[in-house]
């Protein structure tokens, strides 16, 4: 298997599991109140779900992977943003920056190979 393939199943899986605990996760309920997104935290999960399923997808129709790339890439810089804001650490913004560089791969590898 292609290292391409697994960081984006990776991507993808990754992405439906946050969007699926944006639902159901006590933590994640908590840290949306926190990030004052709490009133768009179904919104956000429903998009995570989305962008996560577009991924996968994409090993099918190539252009959803693109597309759910730039999505997500967009997502993580709101993220990013939202965190500047909030003046949380480095430690708890590292995670968005490794989205958006993994997606950013992502985007290259369907553009460019």
């Amino acid at each position: 298997m292609e290292p391409i393939t697994i960081i984006t199943a990776f991507t993808g899986l990754s992405f439906i599991a946050y969007g699926i605990n944006s639902f159901i996760s006590k933590r994640m309920i908590r840290e949306f109140k926190r990030w004052g997104l709490a009133d768009k935290r179904k919104i956000i999960g429903v998009c995570q779900c989305v962008g996560g399923l577009g991924l996968l997808i994409g090993f099918e129709v190539n252009i959803a992977i693109s597309i759910s790339a730039i999505f997500i890439i967009i997502m993580m810089l709101v993220a990013i943003l939202v965190r500047i804001q909030i003046k949380d650490n480095i430690s708890d913004i590292l995670p968005a920056i490794a989205y958006v560089l993994l997606c950013a791969i992502i985007l290259y590898e369907q553009l460019y190979r």
